[in-house]
């Protein structure tokens, strides 16, 4: 959610903040500003505009130049988007700017209090009390400044702020809510992500939680927010510039819906052990001992995230035979659950930055658990946290809506129960069955993204439906969530997914011709069972898309899948399903890469 840029050089900086800016599009927001200044400029120069930053562009004026600055794309919380809720925000004299992913959450108190003092406020936004807290302190130095501010302050936040009397320098501050510091040859900078940083710098440092720092043209330095120095050694980013480009697709969802083979030969490389039939998983920091201590395993994540966690709970129980289950991050934190010493944590996160699940974690560490993470992203908030993981290396994931990265997190998780099953009762025959299976995936994906024509053509004949029904069952219906999730996500199509044993406890209700289901029907003991639900729907006219491994009668279309291992076969099944969502919301004319309302990393609640 939300995006920061920030520069401090010696180079032209509108052009670099834009550029930063328009890297992260791609996490959804509603409007943008930037704001500038250098050495010898006597104040802050800003400009702001509800919608695209290609709207911000067309506003900049043409003598707008500086060497200092930070620029910002907002996801509306506080107040809607419009030009005077867009960031930065500055304060009536035009000394301060702030720009601030997360949220103030007692700023309607801390707002009162200032109204009451005699300020005036320029926007509806929580940002804007920093801003004002800030101007107000009467610190000698920016840093104390903002630290003073931050103490009074609740809630979530990234921020990055200026000043006209400390035109030299930015200070930053973090406290659940991603800040990336990027080193460069006498120039620094920061971001919310690194997707704004490597075309500039591969090295880079990430603030933790309750730390701030202070950027000059040729140097930084971190510290608390008490004021204690951090030492901070900057990191290589291992993505490159080129890894977030469309590579010649219309948009980045195709791009990464056609990276899947290649994705999971990735996540595959140097792992599998053939001599044992398991694999090597170095980074969960679990031996063997305390691997068989493990009486429950609880996945926690959000959206396809949560998803992925119930197949791979899936997975786990089948493969190592111990309980699991997966449950939505969001909740877990609220309902005081029962922290069990003999259960397995596993926080599941694209980004590694989403604030639900870090916020699990963070409360589970506190009551003692131990905290695997699942993530995509290196050095992550969430990778950080947790006592060990596994990272998916999907590689970089620039499209809201997740698609390669889910493949990825399921194919991890299938790892993972390898490795938990050899460790306790999975006979070696079964782990090279396994084992041979993964191996498999890429190529079988690879045909399955062959068939693209033919489901582009059953997409542009469902896309006129005002509702859809997703059924599977057992290992089937995570996948049909997750097929539900992506075709509301970027179709706007209202979309349902139900185990398809449920289907004659309320939902046949919904159940008619203008009403398509799409059956989610692999070749296993269940098959028969899917078949009949197939039937009763066909019993009351309803229209019915197949996902199965051989033509099925009853449907109207089957899109027709390779065989996997049974435990594998929802890998496979999920991916002619993103093409389908794919393809109906490209029929319908929508921004794929930018559906309304979303942003691809959720750092607020």
């Amino acid at each position: 959610m939300c995006g920061i840029v920030g520069y401090i050089g010696k180079r032209d900086v509108a052009p670099l903040l834009l550029e930063g800016l328009q890297r992260l599009e791609y996490r959804g927001y509603d409007s943008a500003g930037v704001v500038i200044t250098s050495p010898k400029a006597s104040g802050l120069k800003m400009v702001k505009a509800k919608g695209r930053v290609r709207d911000l562009e067309a506003r900049i004026p043409k003598r707008f130049t500086g060497t200092t600055g930070i620029a910002h794309t907002r996801w509306a919380t506080h107040g809607a988007p419009s030009d005077e809720n867009a960031h930065p925000h500055l304060d009536p004299e035009n000394k301060v700017a702030v720009v601030h992913n997360g949220i103030v959450d007692n700023a309607a108190e801390l707002r009162a209090k200032l109204e009451a003092d005699g300020v005036v406020f320029a926007s509806e936004t929580d940002t804007e009390v920093l801003t004002h807290l800030i101007a107000r302190s009467q610190a000698e130095r920016l840093e104390e400044k903002v630290r003073e501010a931050l103490k009074v302050v609740e809630g979530t936040y990234g921020i990055a702020v200026m000043h006209a009397d400390f035109n030299d320098r930015i200070v930053v501050a973090r406290n659940g809510s991603p800040v990336v510091l990027g080193i460069g040859e006498k120039e620094m900078f920061v971001a919310s992500d690194v997707a704004a940083l490597v075309a500039h710098t591969r090295q880079v440092v990430t603030l933790d939680d309750g730390e701030m720092a202070t950027l000059k043209a040729d140097d930084f330095r971190t510290y608390t927010t008490s004021g204690t120095r951090t030492t901070a050694t900057p990191e290589t980013v291992e993505w490159e510039v080129a890894s977030y480009d469309m590579g010649g697709h219309d948009t980045y969802m195709h791009k990464e819906i056609s990276e899947q083979a290649d994705a999971v030969d990735r996540v595959l490389r140097g792992r599998i052990d053939e001599k044992f039939s398991t694999v090597h998983l170095g980074g969960l920091n679990l031996d063997a001992r305390e691997a068989r201590g493990i009486r429950r395993v609880k996945i926690l994540g959000c959206g396809t995230s949560y998803h992925a966690g119930m197949i791979g709970a899936s997975l786990i129980e089948g493969l190592a035979r111990i309980p699991a289950d997966s449950e939505p991050a969001s909740e877990f934190r609220y309902r005081n659950p029962v922290v069990d010493p003999d259960t397995l944590y596993i926080a599941v996160s694209q980004s590694g930055e989403t604030y639900d699940v870090l916020a699990a974690v963070q409360e589970l560490k506190r009551k003692g658990a131990r905290v695997l993470g699942v993530v995509n992203v290196v050095g992550s908030a969430i990778a950080r946290e947790a006592d060990g993981g596994v990272y998916v290396h999907a590689g970089p994931e620039v499209c809201v809506v997740s698609t390669k990265c889910f493949t990825n997190t399921v194919v991890a998780f299938a790892l993972l129960a390898l490795h938990l099953g050899r460790i306790r009762d999975l006979s070696v025959a079964d782990g090279k069955r396994i084992i041979e299976g993964l191996r498999r995936l890429p190529e079988q994906i690879q045909e399955i993204l062959e068939g693209e024509e033919d489901i582009k053509k059953l997409a542009a004949e469902y896309a006129d439906a005002k509702s859809m029904m997703f059924i599977g069952r057992v290992r089937g219906y995570p996948v049909a969530l997750e097929a539900s999730l992506k075709l509301k996500e970027i179709s706007y199509i209202h979309a349902e997914a139900y185990p398809a044993s449920e289907l004659k406890h309320g939902p046949l209700a919904l159940i008619e011709p203008a009403m398509p289901t799409v059956a989610i029907v692999p070749n296993d003991s269940l098959l028969e069972k899917n078949r009949a639900a197939m039937e009763e729907i066909k019993a009351r006219s309803g229209k019915i898309l197949a996902v199965a491994h051989q033509e099925q009668e009853k449907a109207d279309h089957t899109i027709v899948v390779p065989k996997n291992e049974d435990e594998l076969d929802p890998i496979l099944m999920g991916i002619p399903l993103q093409l389908f969502a794919y393809h109906t919301a490209l029929t319908l004319g929508r921004d794929i890469d930018k559906p309304r309302n979303l942003a691809k990393s959720v750092t607020v609640e």
